[in-house]
C-alpha cells in the first residue's frame, strides 16, 4: 500500500496545483471546512481556478481567502450570501457565478464520482436555472438534465483517518465533504486523527479509502463560528 499520508497541506498540494485548474471545497458555511488545506491552496499563488463548494466563506475566512487575493476566476456554489468581497467582484464583473440549487449540487458532485455523466432533476423547472438545459417530461411533470460536476482536485475535511483513508466525519461537519471527495480526480482530506489500519469499525466507516489520496493532519482546527448570537439579560 502506497503511503497516503503528508507532512503537510503545503506538502500535499506541491507538486499537484496549477493555474485554471477545477477545485471542489467540502463544507457548509464554516462547518466542515478544510482549513488548512485551503490556506496552503492561497499560498500556492495559483490562479483563475473555478470553485464548486455549498458557498464561498465569508470575507477572510475559508474561500473568502481565495477571493480576498483574487485567485477564483468562477464560483458553482448554491448560497454565496455572507460575503462581501464577493458580492464586490460579481456586481463588477470580475467574478463568474454559476448558483445552483443545493440538492442539485450535492448530487451533481456524487453522480460524477459515481461515473454518471448527467442526471434529471425538477429542481429549477421554469426558472433562470432551467435556461439553456433540455427538458423533458417524465409522467406529466417536467425536468431539467444537469450535467454531473468531476474536479481536479478536491479539498476535504473529515474527523478520523487510517493510514488507507478510510475515513470518518462528524456529526453535521459530515455535509458536502463525502460528495466532495468522490468527485475529485485527486482528493485530499485533511484529518483531526490519524490511525492504523484495522483500527475503525468497518460499519463506522462513512468514505472508503478508494477515493482518498492523500492525507493531512491538522490535530488542533480553529473551527470558526459564522454567527455567534449570546443571550442579552434582561435589565
Amino acid at each position: 500500500m502506497r503511503n497516503k499520508v503528508f507532512n503537510s497541506a503545503a506538502e500535499a498540494l506541491t507538486d499537484i496545483v496549477k493555474d485554471g485548474q477545477t477545485i471542489a471545497v467540502g463544507g457548509f458555511g464554516l462547518c466542515g471546512i478544510p482549513e488548512e488545506l485551503i490556506t496552503a491552496l492561497k499560498d500556492t499563488g495559483v490562479k483563475n481556478l473555478t470553485c464548486i463548494s455549498n458557498n464561498a466563506g465569508v470575507d477572510g475566512l475559508g474561500l473568502g481567502q481565495l477571493l480576498a487575493t483574487k485567485q477564483i476566476k468562477k464560483m458553482i456554489s448554491s448560497y454565496v450570501g455572507e460575503n462581501k468581497e464577493f458580492e464586490r467582484q460579481y456586481l463588477n464583473g470580475e467574478l463568474e457565478v454559476e448558483l445552483t440549487p443545493q440538492g442539485t449540487l450535492a448530487e451533481k458532485l456524487r453522480s460524477g464520482g459515481a461515473g454518471i455523466p448527467a442526471f434529471y432533476t425538477q429542481a429549477g423547472v421554469g426558472t433562470l436555472i432551467a435556461e439553456g438545459k433540455e427538458v423533458r417530461t417524465f409522467n406529466g411533470k417536467e425536468y431539467i438534465l444537469e450535467e454531473t460536476l468531476v474536479s481536479d482536485i478536491s479539498l476535504v475535511k473529515a474527523y478520523k483517518a487510517d493510514k488507507a483513508g478510510n475515513l470518518v466525519f462528524r456529526k453535521t461537519a459530515r455535509n458536502f465533504n463525502p460528495d466532495c471527495a468522490m468527485a475529485g480526480r485527486i482528493t485530499i482530506v485533511e484529518v483531526e486523527q490519524i490511525v492504523e489500519l484495522g483500527e475503525l469499525e468497518a460499519d463506522d466507516i462513512h468514505l472508503a479509502g478508494i477515493y482518498v489520496d492523500r492525507i493531512v493532519l491538522n490535530a488542533n482546527p480553529v473551527k470558526h463560528i459564522e454567527h455567534k448570537t449570546l443571550k442579552t439579560e434582561a435589565v
